[in-house]
């Protein structure tokens, strides 16, 4: 090959199709022996019929003489045309009472040599530069085909020739017509792949310009892409594993199904189709689990860390399927039964579904609906795969031992996710033996979960050589790592598994819910209306207070307003007027006062638009003795809610507690929070926002109570390490635009123009209406390509992108009088579509502070909380389960004057400095000594955070003013800070020298 072949997407092809010639257990095809009536290689699949079924193959002979191939060939492509081609090589066809096997799939277990040399008899070809259309010369890359049928088509861009992925996902959505035989759905080719030396991406449906397609790509550095080959191809990991023969057999054969969805429209029952086929961690989760659970037999613990958007169900489904017909080495099965424990009602049809396709056999999963004997007997029968939720799980002591050589695989989806933590507590064992009572004296936090209840179970049991636990989850706590995880060579425990946040987010299969964050402050001042001071336990009077002034009407009155007005001039506009918002409440009481108000405010303004539904267990009394319970309040039954508020009636969601986990609504967009949030729970619950609908370009939340620090830091882990970016100003708006109209590169006029018909009424929208946008875009667009030199040309493109962004964002929160803003604003949007794209321009990033006042109410920040790529590590002492602190009692006059001073109001106590004596408590804290120990300086300042506060809030009755200063001079707290991390970091590091020596 010469130097000139080199770089050529030629010279890609060769290396695919010669790695899978000589290592991947293909023999090469040829492009002249495909039927493009047919779509399917005719040669090789009539010798595969004839050699490995010679037998069938005679009979066929006998019935229909000289033309038996083309009878046979002819019953093949009916039985493709009606069933479809996964139906086909799964189940292969009968032609006249003859059937035939179209591929023969690997044996799980050696115990017939038969199967096994039939195996060996498959055919997989690699044909090159195929002709498959009748009506044109086009051609496709790659065909990868199955005894002559095709299953895989292949576009491949080598980036040295100028083109890229996306060149080859647009050949197909342009260029290749998706009625040709080959490219129908179902009909031939199940997967189309779109390759270059870097990416690639699937689609099973090609469908123009609308067609999906779907990352396959291993994620590089937790984030989204393929990380760096040193020894070639960064995508080479497709044809060396994915498409070697084993693998792409098992793929077809075992993964690939077919999902129908059924629905009523119009009183006709129609039913949508998708051929489902795994993304790549899908793929390798189940895969190396598998490997591992082989290798290692029963009585292991795994913990797979999947975001939202992971397709988590699919995944449990295969895995499911996997386990239950995983052999070891002397040919006995791993497990006698997998049980799947999980609160998706879906969950179990779609497991029934999909494994129907596999196996094409009854009964192979129950679904336990009844009760512990049921489950018991499903146990004793041996059934493959049993599912059952966590409430219809309490197996007995007596039933486990009656069984006491059986193995079983629990895989538990989404433990946390039960909506109300009680209903746990029904769970006595998970296929193990425990004492309730036992259970109930291990106490723990009021939220205790289904996650938390399994993890004491298994906690007080030990763990057993005849249970493995599977355990999916999107934000494990660090209890749950603990019993779950996988210890790596430094004796950190790990999910053995990861699909991080950030790569769903960058691939697009949930939202940064982070993007568009506000907070609120609200500024209150209790008065002492009692005239004796008694001694109260500082904490519960703190909360007394707090809950005083968060139920006042006053206040909840306030931020009603706010949060009306805003979802009616902002987020009622968004995702083409469908979108959706969620209230989170800090108690059931809160929601019945949000509600009430709601209403009341609703009717004041004569809003005809918008009706809100509450979401609330049990009964609430209030301080009127009158009583609420939640199907009362919104006119129907509970079971309703999720239905009644998916219709375009209700938009508004008010929760405690119920829905915020657990629930997914794409169409939800804002979210209001009134409601302290930390940890797991602050990440469940802001990311009801994360799903992606069509339409759906941004989220948005809204925060009266938290911090964005504690936010930044409750994601963190789930992320990667964080930081904050700066902030900036409303006006630099105006800025910008100055910047943009100085280039000179579009005139005011048809800023004007542009606007006069993208604004016009859709009634009176014409069909030239586009051609006109085009029209007054374009001049533009020539003279943004005559900018020289070229940093001008991208200092423009990053100043435009910067507006559009701002007020994209700012326009949510506040709204504009200025029509010369929104003109610019929609103008420059479709500008910047049209604008060329170089491959090094970087997006900048705004986050912005703006202050604006609703009566007491005062934003203190705004903007995007931004998400670093770096691993996070959770602290094993931040959650439940240290020793509680002896109860500090204090008077009511200094707990009311702790609650003025955090919420910014004078003081008055003498104005002394007590940094050493800070210093000390920051020394003595146990929680950061631990993590003075085991984190870098970095690392250490998240959890350093919370506790400065909490000693200077415990000390502020000696240094008022200085207390004061640090609250709300946000550059001297950062300098206090500064100072006393490093000074604490080293004193702590130092004691630990000192221990040890």
């Amino acid at each position: 090959m010469t130097s000139t072949q080199i770089h050529t997407e030629k010279a890609f092809e060769e290396a695919i199709e010669s790695h899978l010639l000589e290592e991947g257990g293909y023999k090469q095809g040829n492009p002249a022996n495909y039927d493009k009536e047919l779509a399917l290689d005719k040669g090789v699949m009539l010798s595969f019929l004839k050699e490995s079924q010679p037998d069938k193959w005679d009979k066929s002979v006998s019935i229909h003489g000289g033309i038996v191939e083309t009878k046979v060939l002819k019953r093949l492509q009916n039985e493709l045309d009606n069933k479809g081609m996964l139906d086909v090589l799964r189940n292969g066809f009968t032609d006249m009472g003859v059937h035939y096997d179209t591929v023969f799939f690997k044996p799980v277990s050696g115990l017939n040599p038969e199967t096994q040399k039939l195996y060996r008899m498959n055919n997989l070809t690699v044909t090159r530069q195929v002709h498959y259309s009748l009506k044109s010369e086009k051609s496709i890359d790659m065909l990868l085909s199955i005894n002559g049928l095709p299953v895989a088509t292949v576009e491949l861009k080598n980036q040295f020739t100028g083109q890229n992925v996306d060149n080859a996902k647009k050949q197909f959505m342009f260029d290749r017509e998706p009625n040709e035989l080959l490219f129908k759905f179902k009909k031939r080719a199940l997967v189309h792949f779109a390759v270059d030396t870097d990416e690639a991406y699937m689609t099973t449906k090609l469908t123009g310009k609308t067609t999906r397609y779907l990352p396959f790509n291993r994620g590089c550095d937790g984030g989204e892409g393929n990380p760096v080959n040193p020894h070639g191809y960064r995508t080479s990991y497709l044809w060396e594993q994915v498409w070697e023969k084993d693998s792409w057999l098992d793929i077809i054969g075992r993964f690939l199904h077919l999902q129908v969805e059924k629905y009523e429209m119009d009183g006709k029952l129609l039913k949508k189709e998708s051929m489902i086929f795994p993304r790549f961690h899908q793929l390798d989760v189940v895969r190396k689990l598998s490997a591992d659970t082989h290798k290692n037999g029963s009585g292991k613990n795994y913990l797979i860390e999947h975001s939202a958007g992971s397709g988590k169900s699919n995944s449990i489904a295969w895995l499911a399927y996997h386990l239950s017909c995983l052999y070891d080495n002397d040919d006995n099965r791993v497990f006698d039964s997998v049980v799947v424990i999980t609160d998706r009602r879906v969950l179990d049809k779609q497991l029934q579904d999909t494994i129907f396709q596999f196996e094409h056999t009854q009964g192979v999963v129950q679904k336990i609906d009844k009760d512990s004997k049921q489950l018991a007997s499903a146990l004793n029968s041996g059934t493959n795969i049993i599912i059952t939720t966590l409430q219809k799980f309490p197996f007995i002591i007596d039933k486990v031992e009656d069984m006491p050589a059986r193995k079983y695989a629990v895989i538990v989806d989404e433990a946390h996710s039960s909506q109300g933590g009680k209903s746990s507590e029904k769970m006595k064992v998970i296929l193990a033996a425990t004492d309730m009572d036992t259970i109930s004296k291990e106490g723990g936090e009021e939220d205790d979960d289904a996650e938390d209840q399994m993890r004491k179970v298994m906690a007080s049991r030990g763990q057993q050589k005849n249970l493995s636990f599977y355990a999916f989850t999107a934000t494990p706590k660090s209890k749950t790592l603990d019993v779950f995880g996988t210890e790596d060579e430094s004796g950190q425990k790990k999910p053995f598994h990861l699909y991080s946040m950030r790569q769903a987010i960058e691939e697009g299969f949930i939202m940064d819910v982070l993007k568009n964050y506000v907070t609120y402050k609200t500024f209150f001042e209790l008065s002492k209306t009692i005239e004796d001071d008694p001694s109260l336990n500082k904490k519960k009077a703190k909360r007394a207070a707090a809950r005083f002034v968060s139920l006042h009407p006053y206040n909840i009155a306030q931020k009603t307003e706010v949060m009306i007005e805003h979802f009616r001039q902002v987020t009622m506009k968004k995702i083409g007027g469908q979108a959706k918002a969620m209230v989170v409440t800090s108690s059931r009481p809160h929601v019945v006062k949000y509600k009430q108000e709601f209403d009341r405010y609703i009717k004041e303004k004569g809003y005809s638009d918008i009706k809100a539904l509450v979401a609330f267990s049990g009964t609430v009394t209030d301080e009127y003795s009158n009583s609420f319970t939640e199907p009362e309040m919104n006119g129907f039954s509970e079971k309703e809610l999720p239905e009644k508020f998916n219709t375009e009636e209700y938009r508004l969601l008010l929760v405690a507690e119920k829905y915020q986990t657990g629930f997914d609504q794409p169409l939800l967009h804002t979210m209001y929070v009134d409601k302290a949030l930390s940890g797991v729970k602050a990440v469940q619950t802001l990311s009801r926002l994360n799903r992606t609908h069509a339409g759906k370009e941004d989220t948005f939340i809204l925060d009266f109570v938290n911090d964005k620090d504690d936010i930044l830091l409750s994601f963190q882990p789930y992320y990667q390490q964080t930081s904050l970016s700066e902030s900036t100003n409303p006006n630099l708006l105006y800025d910008l635009k100055g910047r943009l109209e100085s280039a000179q590169v579009f005139w005011q006029t048809e800023v004007n123009n542009f606007c006069n018909v993208f604004f016009r009424s859709e009634n009176r929208h014409t069909q030239k209406d586009n051609a006109q946008l085009n029209a007054y875009i374009d001049p533009a667009v020539e003279r943004y390509r005559g900018i020289a030199p070229e940093e001008e040309q991208e200092d423009f493109r990053h100043t435009l992108t910067s507006f559009v962004r701002l007020y994209s964002f700012l326009s949510q929160i506040m709204p504009f009088q200025d029509m010369e803003l929104e003109k610019l604003y929609a103008y420059g949007r479709m500008l910047l579509k049209k604008l060329p794209r170089t491959d090094n321009s970087k997006m900048l990033k705004l986050d912005d502070e703006v202050a604006l006042e609703y009566y007491r109410l005062q934003k203190i920040n705004e903007g995007s909380i931004s998400l670093q790529p770096e691993n996070g590590v959770l602290d094993p002492t931040s959650e439940a389960g240290m020793r509680k602190e002896k109860e500090e009692l204090a008077h009511l006059s200094e707990i009311i004057k702790v609650l003025n001073d955090r919420f910014g109001t004078d003081f008055t106590d003498a104005d002394r400095l007590f940094f050493e004596q800070i210093e000390a408590d920051l020394v003595a804290n146990e929680g950061l000594s631990k993590q003075a120990r085991n984190n870098t300086v970095d690392n250490f300042k998240f959890g350093f955070e919370d506790v400065f506060t909490d000693v200077l809030i415990g000390r502020m009755e000696q240094n008022g003013d200085i207390f004061a200063k640090i609250m709300d001079d946000t550059d001297f707290a950062s300098k206090v800070k500064e100072i006393l991390i490093r000074s604490v970091y080293k004193k702590l590091n130092e004691e630990v020298v000192a221990l040890s020596s």
